[in-house]
């Protein structure tokens, strides 16, 4: 009886040095993205949430491609990071640093969250110049988001109408399989030809620019 009682307290304890062994193991499992899975990642608006579903394992990695490898796609992460306080110290001055070092290397969600910010007044004073000059030039690159949050802005009267057929036509060759956002898409290039004489709106839907 006393044999058993040892044999059954010695496995006990072996299982309690085991448990913490086996969530280190499972804790050097996780492995740093790929540009492709961050990109990813990132348009889904689900990085930062992959960063704490990953136990903040990965800080020490992504700060490392953000700062020494200047990695676009890092950078961006690591100035979220930093901006909203995600697994490290809050510090958005910093954060906004690298987000603009990643637009700089033309990021387009990069270049259409500080786009973004500027129109919002986010972290920063509001400055529609700055906000536009953003979310053309993440525009002229395909982000959508960039594309339908300018034309928001154009409908609003703002903005060059000089640069209204552009971005008419940018949205008009627009792919998305949302129905929800081909309905907004549609709306908003409605509101879009009211600003532009009927030869331009037909230019602009020949024309992809």
């Amino acid at each position: 009886m006393h044999g058993i009682f040892i044999k059954t307290l010695l496995m006990f304890v072996g299982l309690c040095l085991f448990m913490p062994l086996a969530q280190s193991q499972n804790l050097l499992a996780v492995q740093i993205y790929s540009d492709n899975q961050l990109l990813d990642l990132i348009k889904q608006n689900k990085h930062l949430s992959q960063v704490v579903l990953d136990d903040c394992q990965l800080v020490q990695d992504i700060q490392a491609r953000a700062i020494k490898a200047k990695k676009p796609s890092y950078q961006y992460l690591w100035g979220d990071m930093l901006a909203f306080g995600v697994c490290v110290k809050k510090n958005v001055p910093l954060g906004l640093h690298y987000m603009a070092l990643s637009a700089e290397q033309g990021l387009s969600e990069a270049l259409e969250q500080l786009g973004r910010y500027y129109q919002q007044g986010k972290f920063m004073q509001v400055d529609m110049k700055k906000a536009i000059g953003f979310l053309k030039r993440a525009a002229s690159v395909g982000n959508l988001k960039a594309q339908i949050r300018l034309a928001k802005i154009y409908n609003m009267g703002k903005g060059s109408p000089l640069d209204y057929p552009m971005l008419y036509s940018q949205l008009h060759h627009a792919i998305t399989a949302d129905k929800q956002q081909h309905k907004q898409i549609t709306q908003l290039l409605a509101k879009l030809a009211n600003k532009l004489p009927a030869h331009v709106v037909e230019k602009a839907k020949q024309t992809l620019y």
